[in-house]
């Protein structure tokens, strides 16, 4: 067992230098951020010693090298654009991801679990078939189209819902959160529905295709032939057993929903870090953009890691050296 999670973190330590690597050679190719740190009046001069200032004349496994010393201290560099640590400016902007990813993998989550149950255990029907020619628009429409449908829809002409923005926050500390006003809860409503939509339908197919299987097992029929009720045979076995190959598709799908959040943030102006990535990219600020994707892949490794132990805690072949 101790060899596996050996194993299983020296992955994410090569993962997590690797993307970093590839992250930092692609940023040499999306321009100079002297370009737009200096003025019209520049000189040759002043182009040169903010280059000597910033370490752009480095060569490339220096600057990298010195990201990833800095990065484990806890300093990913100062922002070319504002002059403040990158770190605190990715902190300043992480609670609106994290509490609009939060919501939506928990709308993701929950109504994808049930409405997989239900069509699984009701495959006929008009309430099922409607159910799932409806989630096919989850998968078949790209996101921003269905933020943009949604904003038309609930902020155009129903005006029930705001169409951009957070709406009122409370500072909790180093926390601002939407949650506790009003106005928040309501902006979250399209941005959540948007961003959560596609894992949803991704999760309640899942669901149902594994439920599916597992009621045509022999141990299902023999628990019919013991005379046990349909709902003690779909909810204490059944469901047990199908939610074990749905953890990992449910995990992916958290770190999913929080890396592809940018595009939901660019449709309704949310003001997270994905919006602050792609206001970076337009003025190449490199440290901030690096910062962004090192944040992204350790939740991923993270979240994969947590995954594995999981799997660790319920699979006794993997103790045992035996699952792998």
């Amino acid at each position: 067992m101790l060899a596996y999670i050996v194993k299983r973190a020296l992955q994410s330590v090569l993962v997590l230098l690797t993307v970093g690597f590839v992250a930092f050679s692609m940023f040499r190719f999306v321009g100079d951020p002297i370009d737009n740190m200096l003025g019209q009046e520049r000189t040759g001069a002043d182009i040169e010693r903010l280059r000597e200032i910033l370490g752009l004349n480095d060569p490339f496994l220096v600057q990298y090298w010195n990201f990833i010393t800095g990065a484990l201290q806890g300093d990913v560099g100062v922002s070319f654009r504002q002059g403040r640590p990158a770190l605190d400016i990715i902190l300043e902007r992480l609670p609106a991801t994290l509490e609009l990813a939060m919501v939506s993998a928990v709308f993701a989550m929950v109504l994808g679990i049930i409405l997989g149950i239900y069509t699984a255990i009701n495959r006929k029907g008009f309430i099922t078939n409607f159910i799932l020619t409806t989630s096919l628009v989850g998968v078949s429409l790209p996101t921003f189209l269905i933020g943009i449908l949604l904003i038309y829809v609930f902020a155009v002409e129903l005006k029930w819902l705001p169409s951009f923005g957070r709406g009122e926050t409370v500072d909790l500390g180093w926390w601002t959160t939407g949650l506790l006003t009003a106005s928040g809860l309501k902006s979250l409503i399209l941005p959540a529905i948007t961003l959560g939509l596609y894992q949803m339908t991704l999760i309640m197919r899942l669901v149902r295709s594994e439920m599916s299987e597992v009621l045509r097992q022999d141990y299902i029929r023999f628990a019919r032939a013991r005379g046990l009720s349909e709902r003690a045979i779909n909810f204490r076995h059944a469901v047990k057993n199908t939610l074990i190959p749905v953890i990992t598709v449910a995990g992916l799908q958290i770190g999913s929903i929080i890396a592809f959040s940018i595009i939901t943030e660019t449709v309704f102006q949310w003001p997270g870090v994905g919006l602050l990535f792609i206001d970076s990219v337009q003025f190449v600020d490199i440290p901030v953009m690096a910062s962004y994707l090192m944040m992204i892949s350790v939740m991923f490794v993270t979240i994969n890691f947590l995954v594995d132990m999981l799997y660790l805690a319920i699979d006794p072949r993997l103790r045992d050296g035996k699952g792998e």
